[in-house]
């Protein structure tokens, strides 16, 4: 049974390592012929073995799917050989645009506007092209205008599993958020 959990996990490595991507678990389970909740808790296996063992990758999950990656501490090793890439600098506009949908996904472009106040197509364009944002589909309405959601590089790079993990904001703090928001338009 142990070599033959060892050729499970050396057959979903080289699946991992192959896509070099994100792979959903009902995959995983079907190409290693497993069901999902065993095949789920062989990458739960893996992944402890990635984060105890000396190794430059880890085993992570996003939103139901899994992918290898680079840890986090050889990143200044790895960078002497591959070009730096380029670091996309998120304004506050662009923060603010994310925010909203993150936390209304799926939202149309016009909502982003009517939530932000002004328009919006070069912060949407921006998260596009940073890959943070894509077309998850199109609104059943007139124009079907398309619906924007977060992508696994948005979960990837704010470090959660899902949008499940965002933090909460306290009614509270949504009701000082809206004060502040009063006032700007009394200075306006």
């Amino acid at each position: 049974m142990e070599q033959n959990l060892n050729e499970v996990k050396a057959s979903i490595e080289a699946i991992l390592f192959a896509v070099g991507d994100c792979v959903e678990l009902e995959k995983i389970a079907f190409a290693i012929e497993h069901d999902v909740e065993t095949t789920k808790r062989i990458l739960k296996v893996m992944m402890d073995e990635y984060e105890q063992e000396h190794r430059g990758i880890m085993l992570i999950e996003l939103d139901g799917s899994y992918q290898l990656c680079t840890k986090k501490q050889y990143f200044d090793t790895l960078i002497k050989i591959v070009n730096a890439p380029k670091k996309n600098v998120l304004t506050d506009v662009l923060l603010e645009t994310l925010a909203i949908i993150a936390y209304k996904q799926p939202i149309t472009k016009a909502e982003i506007e009517a939530v932000r106040g002004v328009k919006s197509d070069h912060a949407v364009n921006k998260l596009v092209e940073y890959k943070l944002v894509q077309e998850v589909g199109r609104l059943e309405a007139l124009g079907r205008p398309i619906l924007f959601g977060t992508t696994d590089e948005f979960l990837r790079s704010f470090g959660v599993s899902g949008v499940d993990d965002l933090p909460l904001i306290h009614p509270a703090q949504v009701e000082e958020f809206k004060q502040e928001a009063m006032q700007e338009l009394d200075f306006v």
